[in-house]
Formats: structure tokens, C-alpha cells, sequence
């Protein structure tokens, strides 16, 4: 599986599943309703609320339903560039590219009148449309001085101490699973960090996995003050990868 989008996976991960939707028979007369898993030419295959997976012919569907395949689905739909990191982003996109692709984006969107961009910049504009775990999270960025991508993180929002436990723990197993679907077996790996080892205004990673030539992908926990959050680090910077036992 190609290991760039991430999140595109999220489209069919159970932490993530998509949206469920009433499905129709061609004559209009039966409805089923269920989540859409995945398609070929002739027949779909729908995820009931059960969690049953159907496949129906689509000569047995209701027209504003293929419509909606055709649309959502389609056959010949965009491929994923190899060379992603996040989405459809790219280390080196331009401020103006990195603004297109997000305002395109099927994964990330924003409640931020664009008005206020030049203002406030992209960081933490844009959040995931689906929570990760129990949690959504925001990007932000680095850039270089040619005002080119250089660096991105995914970042939840800081929560209280006593939530570290019941919803940044869960999110993180959640994110662990995410990353090895995507880039496979991580370099570095460890537990999740404890609330202890955590100095105040510091990042402990406990995952590496390495981007194919591009980059890596950083995955732990950061706090501030009585604070703490989750981050996922992509970076072009060389780390070295050390086993955490």
C-alpha cells in the first residue's frame, strides 16, 4: 500500500469509518443503510450499521445513488502522488500550492473565513474532518526561507492531566495503527510516554517510521505547563532512529 496519504486510510478505518448513508433499490421501493467501503465497475460494496459487508450490483441501485458513487467514487478519480507526505502535500510546495491543496482537501477543512489567513497564517486553521481516536487534531507548518513546506505537524489540542489516560491514550494507540498501516513497520518504537518523564515545554517521540527517502514521521506526546497533547512530526531532517525497550 503506498505510504503517502496519510489519512486516506482513515476513510476506511473503523476509528474513522465513513459516514453511513441510506442506499435505495433501482426502483426506489427498499432502502438499506450502511457506509461505503469500496467499488469496481459494476457492483459496490456497502459496511452496514451491523457491520455486515454487502455487495450490490449496480444494476440493482437507485440512479442518484450511482450518481453519487460517480461523483464520490468514481472510477478514474485523482491518484495519490508517491511523493506526498500529508494529503496531497508536498515537502517544497509553495505557500500558494499548500493553500489550494488544503482548500481541496477531503481529510482537512477549516471554519476560518480566508480572509483571515494573511492575518493569522495556516497554523492551526486547518483540523481533521474526522476524529483520530477520540480526538481531532490541527496542522501546522514550517516553512523555508523561499517560503516552501519544509516541515508539518498533526497536533491535537492540549488537554488537562487527567484526560492524558482516557482520551490522548487511546488516540495515540489509534495513531500508532494509522502510521504502520501507512508506512509499515516503524524504526523506532516504545510506550507511550509517561506523564512523568515529560519535562515541561518538551516533544518525547515514542514512533519513527521513515518516509522512503523523504523524510520521517515522528509520533508522541508534548506538554506544556499542566498541559499535554499528541503530535505526529513529518520532517525532512535526518534522525537517527534509537530503539526505546
Amino acid at each position: 500500500m503506498p505510504a503517502r496519504l496519510l489519512l486516506i486510510f482513515l476513510l476506511a478505518a473503523t476509528s474513522l469509518a465513513a459516514q453511513s448513508r441510506a442506499w435505495k433499490s433501482a426502483d426506489g421501493a427498499r432502502t438499506m443503510t450502511g457506509s461505503f467501503v469500496n467499488r469496481n465497475a459494476t457492483a459496490v460494496t456497502i459496511r452496514t450499521d451491523a457491520g455486515q459487508q454487502i455487495i450490490i450490483e449496480l444494476t440493482k441501485l437507485h440512479p442518484d445513488d450511482v450518481r453519487w458513487l460517480n461523483t464520490n467514487h468514481g472510477l478514474n478519480g485523482p491518484q495519490p502522488d508517491p511523493a506526498a507526505v500529508f494529503d496531497t502535500l508536498l515537502f517544497g510546495d509553495d505557500r500558494e500550492t499548500v493553500e489550494k491543496k488544503l482548500k481541496a482537501s477531503k481529510i482537512v477543512e477549516t471554519t476560518t473565513d480566508e480572509t483571515f489567513f494573511g492575518r493569522s497564517g495556516l497554523n492551526g486553521i486547518y483540523f481533521t474532518r474526522q476524529k483520530i481516536g477520540k480526538l481531532k487534531a490541527s496542522l501546522f507548518f514550517n516553512w523555508t526561507p523561499e517560503n516552501t513546506l519544509s516541515e508539518l505537524t498533526l497536533q491535537t489540542d492540549f488537554l488537562p492531566e487527567n484526560l492524558y489516560d482516557t482520551e490522548l491514550e487511546p488516540t495515540w494507540g489509534a495513531l500508532v495503527e494509522l502510521l504502520s498501516t501507512l508506512y509499515g513497520k516503524p524504526a523506532q518504537k516504545g510506550p507511550m510516554p509517561e506523564k512523568s518523564s515529560l519535562a515541561d515545554g518538551t516533544f518525547m517521540p515514542s514512533h519513527l517510521w521513515n518516509l522512503d527517502g523523504v523524510g520521517v514521521a515522528l509520533l508522541g506526546a508534548a506538554r506544556d505547563g499542566k498541559k499535554y497533547q499528541l503530535v505526529v512530526r513529518f520532517t525532512q531532517k535526518k534522525i537517527k532512529a534509537v530503539e526505546i525497550p
